[in-house]
């Protein structure tokens, strides 16, 4: 449902569609207006109620029957939304695939109100049935939907605001719905986020079960997802892909046509080890973290002792960025926000739980806040906490919010470039003011907390887009703290070894030369995550005594080579050697360097004036 469909708007849309068959795009969202006009030409009365017959007691326990293993797999969510919804008068619903309620439970007095539009159990809501309305235009859009008030296509469902999601089994299949209604008079704003987070732990929950035999790949473009309900999951019969959910077909661009046709090759670079994560490269070229369960697991290794921390933590700076940290402390200690910009995997959040654990607030608690993982219709309650019944699915006596939470400590807004423009106004006015009012009321609370946030994005860039506020920008941009991407890093070397030293502490493993070479010349996409992750993978393969080989290395290190402008093979500003004396092969890597320092440091233009290989050219020049 459109945010700001108000009821005027919606009332406005019924008339010039109702009364004057006029289609009003621009007041409601596009699925309900398609939903009405599927109705119209069913030829659907929406002044009258449709005669609908329920099943029968025996022929609704023939359908739980038939239904046995969603029903259980769904009782959990079920038992807590009803919890919630019992205090905002809501009841909640279990479809079968074609709309048919099987369960309900909720507020009495609002379930027998519901009753008397026939939203029981035994009665089908498909949209062929019962006109616009969550659960059959749900199914039928393929989409989590609400529907509120008079977006029902039947006048007498205006009474109504439903929310609902569609249950997708792994094979693509829609095997029922879950849905939260209650009155239109009360504020369900955040019902669809709700039944669309429980929809996602039931889909989830169906990968328990009938792949004992398969390999099952969980992936994730951040690796705290893998093993929740927020993961992507593959399921692999020998090579082939026979089952996905939504989220692992979202982050490979594909749909359940995939199912049955593609093989392992044709989505990932290669599948990790069994139970070990790792970072692989997409179709596509995105990079993900992944785990692969079901294959034969690898014996339990020895668990490496503690690793030493360097002085700010696990971060590999250089010497500018270390200066540029501590004065990041100093802005905290002054009261002023600090704003971390860097690549995914550049450290975001390590820098800001250093700057916490070294500043005057480090006896305080850090709040760290993803404005990317929170779903839009959640994350203003979540931030700012709400009253006792403000909205459909609070908790009994209301929430705190991470705001009230960090009192006395840090807020860390992660992503916070992708954070909902209405709430940044919330968020600019409590930066402004020092207080947050929770939803539904109550008095301003006091709160004093030192703010980092951080982003992958450009704010500037967004600010001009007129996607992020130029006002909060300037309120939390006073002091910008860059963290470089690896490859930034002229000399990568001294950063690889520093990692390995912590990785491999005590241990008695060493890199290869080859091996640190392919490591530091490597462009490291995933930045320090990808990088590390890889030095923990090769200390869990390497012996004692003897050195960690390239060929050790997964194959797209292994065979990368490195960026032209990222490495300075030779400064054109030093004199030139002499040539008297020196070998056939110093004087062919003289020439490669020249030619090379008469390119600009391009090596690819050097290379083709050399007439051989680029690959060539960088071998010849590292090993001189």
């Amino acid at each position: 449902m459109r945010a700001d469909a108000t009821p005027r708007a919606v009332s406005v849309a019924r008339r010039q569609f109702f009364d004057h068959g006029r289609p009003p795009q621009s007041l409601i969202a596009e699925p309900i207006l398609r939903s009405w006009r599927r109705c119209a030409d069913r030829g659907l009365d929406n002044h009258s109620l449709p005669s609908l017959v329920p099943l029968t007691e025996g022929e609704l326990r023939e359908a739980s029957e038939r239904n046995e293993r969603l029903r259980r797999l769904s009782r959990p969510e079920i038992e807590s939304l009803y919890a919630e919804a019992m205090q905002t008068g809501c009841v909640v619903i279990l479809t079968d695939p074609n709309g048919l309620i099987l369960d309900s439970r909720g507020n009495a007095g609002f379930a027998s109100r519901a009753a008397q539009v026939a939203l029981r159990p035994g009665v089908s809501w498909s949209e062929n049935a019962t006109g616009t309305n969550a659960v059959g235009t749900a199914l039928l859009e393929c989409r989590p939907i609400a529907v509120h008030g008079g977006e029902h296509y039947l006048d007498p469902h205006g009474i109504l605001s439903c929310s609902a999601a569609p249950i997708m089994d792994p094979y693509g299949r829609a095997v029922g719905v879950l849905d939260l209604s209650g009155p239109a008079a009360v504020d369900h704003r955040h019902a669809l986020g709700l039944v669309r987070l429980a929809a996602e732990q039931i889909e989830h929950r169906f990968f328990d079960e009938g792949f004992a035999d398969m390999r099952v790949l969980r992936v994730g473009d951040d690796r705290a997802l893998l093993g929740t309900p927020r993961e992507g999951v593959l399921v692999f019969d020998g090579d082939r892909l026979v089952a996905a959910n939504r989220h692992a077909l979202g982050l490979l661009h594909m749909d359940w046509s995939a199912l049955g046709r593609l093989r392992a090759d044709e989505l990932v670079e290669r599948l990790p080890e069994g139970g070990q994560v790792a970072r692989l490269e997409a179709a596509g070229g995105r990079a993900l973290f992944a785990r692969l369960d079901g294959e034969r697991r690898v014996a339990a290794l020895r668990p490496a002792p503690p690793r030493p921390a360097g002085p700010f933590g696990d971060l590999v700076l250089r010497e500018e960025d270390e200066k540029a940290l501590a004065r990041a402390i100093k802005m905290i200690v002054a009261g002023v926000p600090v704003l971390v910009q860097g690549e995914t995997g550049t450290g975001k959040e390590m820098a800001a739980r250093e700057i916490h654990r070294k500043g005057p607030r480090a006896s305080g608690p850090f709040v760290a806040v993803n404005c990317a993982a929170i779903p839009e219709t959640l994350i203003e309650a979540e931030l700012f906490g709400y009253e006792e019944g403000a909205f459909t699915g609070a908790r009994r006596n209301g929430r705190k919010g991470l705001l009230r939470e960090a009192d006395g400590g840090v807020l860390f807004l992660d992503e916070i470039g992708d954070m909902p423009l209405a709430l940044q106004s919330r968020l600019l006015r409590v930066l402004q003011d020092h207080e947050v009012q929770p939803l539904g009321g109550g008095k301003p609370v006091r709160v004093d907390f030192a703010l980092i946030c951080a982003t992958h994005r450009n704010l500037k860039e967004r600010v001009e887009a007129q996607t992020f506020r130029s006002d909060l920008y300037f309120r939390i941009a006073h002091f910008t703290l860059d963290l470089p991407a690896v490859r930034q890093l002229g000399d990568r070397l001294p950063a690889v070894r520093e990692l390995w030293s912590r990785v491999a502490h005590d241990r008695g493993l060493m890199l290869s030369p080859a091996c640190e070479r392919h490591l530091a010349d490597y462009h490291w996409p995933g930045n320090f995550r990808q990088l590390v992750g890889t030095l923990r993978m090769l200390a869990a393969l390497a012996e004692p005594d003897r050195p960690v080989e390239a060929d050790m290395l997964p194959p797209d290190i292994r065979a990368a080579t490195p960026e032209p402008c990222q490495i300075i093979l030779h400064d054109s500003s030093a004199p030139s050697r002499p040539e008297g004396g020196m070998s056939l092969d110093a004087l062919t890597v003289e020439a490669m360097r020249r030619t090379l320092d008469s390119c600009g440091g391009n090596v690819s233009q050097a290379a083709k004036r050399l007439g051989i290989n680029r690959s060539t050219l960088y071998r010849r020049l590292l090993n001189a």
